[in-house]
């Protein structure tokens, strides 16, 4: 089984194209089943896969009868609309080992934007769930994720690696905190009601600013989650006539378009006197648009603006990082060493079909000889002889080869299975 995955991350893509190859969990059902069709060309069957697509990442995981990495590139260039040529400066492709590596550092937040953070692993767990459903996941893909799961774990309970973690949440409370001195006057809004917003309302909810409101497209979930903190929730048609009232936005929607443009910005600070606007948009693609970001009294930071801010405490990290490595180093090798056997067992099956059928031949032939009233000595002799002969006669064959090299290669393999001893 062949093993490779392609992607593309905070460190190899920047934000606006990564938003072009963004996935929410409701598309991938039928995002897989158009990747596995067109991949089946070049397969012998449908491949196994999986899309994991996170505001700092999407990668595609792929196993089967052999590689098709360009095939997959070619695809998700065509489907992000991006010439494959810029695609290809901007991904990474990773086979066999290295793809279970890389899954078990993503998993063990290794590779995050916020070293050690932990809900990477369950938008991994998502997207695996996700690939099941949509019947894209086999035994090998299982097998991958399932072991990048048991490792995050180890990680997480025998190292410190998520010890003094700065998550993206906390990174925008930190940076409200900087612009207004006392957070509990300021009026925030949060646009969407994910689990990221949860995140940071509940961040921004220990800090008891005067007021928090959530405008969200479902309004039954952005009134649970406002009920959780005494919010207000609002509609998002609202937002443009209300955009004003606050002094801190945050956005992360699954929206392929942007939900705030500078056209409704520049009205709101008009109506605010020009009194600052803090804006955080966390959502890939954007939610906010870049233009905002220009406006003289806005103060707007994106994902990849945050990366300074969650670096901190990253130093007393490396020493769990160095631990960790060793976990993930295990794991790798025993996923290689499961893969390895697993590419044996059609041979195992064959070899043992072909002995079950030798098998059964002697004994209609020794049953025969018995109702014949032959001595069942002489019966169990036959029938031992028989299986010996069938048994050797492809060594043998091999072993009276005139090739001298085909020759040396069957006497050694004769002596490894047939002399070597017992241990």
């Amino acid at each position: 089984m062949a093993v490779w995955a392609l992607g593309l991350n905070h460190t190899t893509a920047p934000l606006d194209l990564r938003g072009r190859f963004a996935f929410a969990v409701d598309q991938l059902p039928p995002t897989l089943h158009h990747l596995r069709g067109n991949l089946a060309a070049q397969t012998q069957r449908e491949p196994e896969a999986a899309i994991l697509s996170t505001c700092n990442r999407t990668e595609i995981y792929c196993a089967a009868d052999q590689m098709a990495t360009e095939d997959t590139l070619k695809w998700l260039a065509q489907t992000g609309g991006v010439p494959i040529q810029e695609l290809r400066a901007h991904t990474y492709l990773l086979e066999e080992g290295h793809v279970a590596r890389h899954a078990f550092r993503v998993a063990s937040g290794l590779d995050s934007m916020v070293l050690g953070e932990a809900q990477i692993l369950g938008q991994l767990k998502d997207a695996v769930r996700a690939a099941d459903e949509a019947g894209a996941l086999g035994s090998t893909l299982n097998q991958l994720f399932q072991r990048s799961f048991a490792v995050a774990k180890e990680v997480r309970s025998t190292t410190e690696i998520g010890a003094h973690s700065i998550s993206m949440a906390a990174a925008s409370v930190r940076l409200a905190g900087q612009l207004f001195e006392d957070l509990s006057k300021i009026k925030v809004l949060f646009v969407g009601a994910g689990e990221m917003i949860e995140l940071v309302v509940t961040h921004f909810a220990a800090k008891n600013p005067h007021s928090m409101a959530i405008a969200n497209r479902s309004m039954d979930r952005g009134e649970k989650l406002a009920a959780q903190f005494g919010a207000e929730v609002m509609r998002l048609s609202d937002l443009p006539d209300r955009l004003h009232e606050f002094d801190a936005v945050i956005s992360c929607t699954a929206s392929t378009l942007p939900l705030i443009g500078l056209g409704a910005v520049a009205r709101a600070l008009k109506k605010r006197r020009n009194r600052p606007m803090f804006m955080v948009d966390l959502a890939v693609p954007r939610d906010i648009e870049p233009e905002v970001k220009s406006l003289e009294d806005v103060y707007l930071y994106t994902v990849d603006d945050l990366a300074n801010v969650v670096q901190t405490g990253q130093a007393h990290r490396q020493a769990a990082v160095a631990e960790a490595e060793v976990i993930i180093d295990a794991g790798v090798q025993s996923f290689m060493h499961w893969l390895v056997q697993r590419s044996s067992v059609p041979l195992i099956q064959q070899l043992n079909a072909q002995v079950d059928e030798w098998r059964e031949a002697e004994m209609v032939r020794a049953r025969k000889l018995l109702a014949k009233g032959e001595d069942p000595e002489k019966v169990l002799e036959v029938l031992s002889r028989g299986l010996t002969q069938k048994m050797l006669h492809g060594a043998m064959a091999e072993l009276r080869e005139a090739d001298p090299e085909h020759v040396a290669q069957a006497t050694h393999a004769v002596q490894r299975m047939f002399l070597r001893k017992e241990r």
